[in-house]
């Protein structure tokens, strides 16, 4: 999605099973739109990974609940693995 509120109105019509978001987008920050989303008692847990420039937000990150903080530019592998870990199904077969 390319801003946070389109992003909040496509996870309400159909959540996914993870969002990856950056802290730095347009009407609202990454830290805002995941605590809204969390606020939200309709909606299941969905497992948040950030994926950001930003190197110093892992601490409030962790406060939201998300699963991963990785600070870019990201590691495939890394990304990869926490997907893995945080859906079920997760594992991606590379090869």
């Amino acid at each position: 999605a390319p801003d946070a509120i389109s992003a909040g109105y496509l996870v309400l019509k159909n959540p996914p099973d993870l969002i990856l978001s950056d802290i730095n987008m347009p009407f609202m920050d990454g830290f805002e739109f995941v605590a809204a989303l969390k606020s939200d008692a309709t909606l299941p847990k969905i497992p948040v990974i950030f994926l950001t420039s930003m190197e110093d937000g892992d601490g409030r990150g962790k406060e939201l609940g998300a699963v991963g903080y990785l600070t870019k530019p990201v590691r495939a592998d890394r990304l990869l693995d926490l997907v893995a870990k945080s859906v079920p199904g997760g594992a991606i077969p590379i090869g």
